[in-house]
């Protein structure tokens, strides 16, 4: 069943107990790891550029309190160098990119509390700076801005989403070649990685064109994605979540709440790329010089302070994904059970066997 990725995919929006916005603490704790890298290329474009207006994207936004916190530690840290260096600090363009779908109202009623926060307890820094936030709605995956108008780009676990559902999952019957799963598996027959590696080079290669023409000579950009460790494609840092979510559903083929035909027909738009075929990729585009690719773990909260389980915080923070492809596809009467029972399952497993996803960032510029 072909699915509409770009109108139908998004974080679940606004600031109830399921929204993205109160269930993203784990893409924050990767990009906090990473943060040096993050501003250590912004200060460098900085202080090679000197722009008197600096121009920066967000790309995949979402709709939570992680942008919001991102573009405050780079304004802080620019303010910073030109405190040190005795100059201006320059005005900030900031774009905030993510699918039409996205709940941008979200971001928007936030500012108010993120302006008043740059003007709290400066007492002899001055004004605060001139930041101009705008939303820019639309698919990474092509053009959105105008040549050579972006100093840095910024995207936090949003390139292993696809543009679609990869072609090439179905038979000459129109029948489902991946049976079983949701995603690549042991069970997957070799055309299925093959179709979701293809997808993926085929997206990433556009994004990496598209980029190169809008940052400005010298711009950078720091890109931060699922990954895996190597060219098997059966990584259990990633692919297991995607197994618990299969058996989530199947139990519920089981108890006739859904239709086995429908979660044949169901498969994620996720690729997990290796590091080889990061760099392999952005060598082969060749419009970007590529400075590093490093990959890291994130360590298991054992206790976030509640008594929640971790399982329990892991189907939040998948819900709070997935929720909108699900539900369009086997409607949204299923959604409670359903994650109810996958943050069982994540529980059980990880009393056997400490899984951690793996992550990949990458670091770009223009020359």
């Amino acid at each position: 069943m072909k699915m509409d990725v770009e109108k139908i995919f998004r974080m679940k929006g606004g600031v109830g107990k399921t929204s993205y916005s109160k269930n993203s603490s784990l893409q924050k704790k990767a990009s906090d790891k990473v943060k040096y890298i993050t501003l250590e290329t912004i200060e460098q474009v900085y202080l090679t550029a000197k722009p008197k207006s600096l121009g920066i994207a967000d790309l995949g936004c979402s709709s939570g309190p992680n942008t919001l916190s991102n573009i405050r530690e780079i304004v802080d840290a620019i303010e910073e160098i030109s405190r040190r260096t005795l100059q201006p600090a320059p005005e900030f363009r900031v774009y905030l990119n993510d699918l039409p779908t996205n709940d941008f109202n979200a971001i928007f009623q936030a500012l108010p509390d993120f302006y008043g926060g740059l003007k709290n307890g400066r007492s002899n820094q001055g004004a605060p700076p001139s930041i101009y936030i705008a939303g820019y709605p639309g698919s990474f995956y092509g053009r959105l801005f105008p040549d050579n108008c972006l100093h840095f780009i910024y995207s936090s676990y949003s390139l292993h989403w696809l543009s679609r559902v990869p072609q090439g999952l179905y038979d000459e019957t129109c029948r489902p070649i991946n049976k079983g799963s949701i995603y690549i598996s042991d069970n997957s027959p070799p055309e299925v990685p093959k179709a979701y590696s293809k997808q993926f080079q085929e997206d990433f290669s556009l994004f990496l064109h598209s980029r190169s023409k809008e940052l400005v000579s010298g711009g950078g950009m720091v890109l931060i994605l699922l990954a895996r460790k190597g060219p098997s494609h059966i990584d259990r840092g990633n692919s297991f979540f995607w197994e618990i979510l299969y058996r989530s559903l199947a139990s519920l083929v089981r108890k006739g709440d859904v239709e086995e035909e429908k979660l044949d027909s169901y498969d994620v738009h996720f690729y997990a790329p290796s590091k080889e075929e990061l760099e392999d990729l952005i060598k082969k585009e060749g419009s970007l010089k590529l400075e590093g690719v490093e990959m890291f773990e994130i360590e298991k909260d054992v206790c976030d302070g509640s008594a929640t389980s971790y399982g329990t915080r892991v189907a939040m923070t998948v819900r709070a994904i997935q929720e909108s492809m699900i539900a369009h596809h086997f409607g949204d009467a299923i959604v409670d059970d359903l994650f109810d029972i996958y943050g069982r399952m994540v529980d059980e497993e990880m009393a056997k066997e400490d899984i951690r996803p793996m992550t990949s960032v990458v670091v770009l510029r223009k020359l």
